[in-house]
């Protein structure tokens, strides 16, 4: 999976982005709150930053459970990235680039088995709301003066309309942007890649735990993906 397909998919793993509150009122002073470090040697404060840890854990391991998509507007950006890299591999290949192809098309199975994976071993929406609600009361009770000020957040239907447009946007990008790049084995190219195989290896391992052998495997196949592109990239480095 290539750098530009990885920043989309890559999520956002602050408590506030990961445990929304429920119907969709941000608490941000609640969260500020959340954050505010509390003197040495406060009991308090140590067990406020137990709770932090404790609510960040929590937040990490619902990014990598993910869930379970219900409707074509949540299939659509599980299943676009495979068609993305799919046609990478296939501009490769046409190119005579074979090492490449074959990279791309390691990551392209991998995240359609994900995304099998998410839709029959993930945990339900409902599940999944039922864990942030409870985590969102914990955050509220640190701090109850701290849930006064609210913003408005976009509905689930709107998160799913404004996360199709940019899936589109993001297809187009994701194959120029997999036929370009990397050019060559750099550090750029290594840091690159980075956060894709961090964050597959963790999933690898919570998939393991959970006995979710999809998701396990195909996590697997993308951080073999990633490497493979390394490897692609000194062995035929772009002109």
């Amino acid at each position: 999976m290539s750098g530009g397909v990885l920043a989309r998919m890559r999520p956002d793993l602050s408590i506030g982005a990961a445990l929304p509150p429920p119907g969709g009122n941000v608490r941000v002073a609640a969260a500020r709150e959340l954050g505010a470090h509390a003197p040495p040697g406060d009991n308090a404060g140590m067990a406020r930053d137990n709770n932090r840890a404790q609510l960040q854990r929590v937040a990490l391991l619902l990014v990598l459970d993910g869930t379970r998509p219900s409707g074509a507007l949540e299939w659509v950006p599980r299943v676009a990235p495979v068609v993305t890299q799919a046609a990478v591999g296939a501009g490769h290949w046409a190119a005579g680039r074979r090492q490449r192809a074959l990279a791309a098309w390691a990551s392209a199975a991998g995240i359609g088995l994900v995304a099998w994976g998410l839709g029959t071993e993930a945990p339900s929406r409902a599940e999944v709301e039922s864990i942030r609600r409870q985590q969102w009361d914990r955050l509220v009770k640190l701090n109850p003066k701290a849930a006064t000020a609210e913003t408005q957040a976009p509905t689930a239907r709107q998160q799913s309309w404004l996360g199709l447009a940019a899936t589109g946007i993001g297809m187009v990008t994701g194959v120029r942007s997999g036929l370009r790049n990397p050019q060559r084995l750099t550090v750029l190219a290594i840091a690159g890649e980075a956060p894709t195989v961090v964050f597959y290896v963790l999933r690898v391992a919570r998939a393991v735990q959970r006995r979710k052998p999809r998701i396990a495997a195909g996590s697997a196949l993308v951080v073999a993906g990633s490497v493979a592109r390394l490897r692609a990239a000194s062995a035929e480095p772009l002109r």
